[in-house]
């Protein structure tokens, strides 16, 4: 696996549970924001000081299948593109046993300058660190 992929792997519980008997759509977007945030600092952890910060604009999410409790979910994610601030992140959710699709999630984020929260064009160097191959 490329440094441009990540995945993280999370066991179902009682607390992901919702009334309906599956994980809650909720807890979804709390693990595809954890992934990001995971695969971030695992690409910038030798970056000394970070130029800017990201923001979600938006999420779109579809929901496959259910995941269970006792599941074990294998979280996937990939920045596909970068273009000036802008970035869009792809994110599946699988069961680990059966390696079928539950989640699947596209975001786009936006790259803000530290200082003053404005939207700056992520630097080259970050784009390399997404995009590796």
């Amino acid at each position: 696996m490329s440094s441009a992929h990540y995945q993280m792997k999370v066991d179902v519980v009682l607390e992901h549970i919702d009334g309906l008997g599956h994980v809650n759509n909720v807890q979804y977007l709390f693990w595809v924001q954890e992934v990001a945030k995971a695969h971030w600092d695992a690409l910038t952890a030798s970056i000394e000081d970070a130029e800017g910060i990201w923001v979600v604009r938006n999420h779109f999410i579809e929901y496959k299948r259910p995941a269970l409790l006792g599941n074990r979910l294998r979280i996937e994610t990939v920045v596909k593109t970068v273009r000036g601030p802008l970035s869009e992140r792809f994110v599946s959710i699988k069961n680990d046993v059966t390696d079928k699709l539950l989640v699947q999630c596209t975001t786009s984020w936006c790259y803000l300058e530290l200082k003053n929260r404005r939207p700056m064009a992520v630097p080259e160097t970050i784009q390399k660190l997404l995009l590796a191959d």
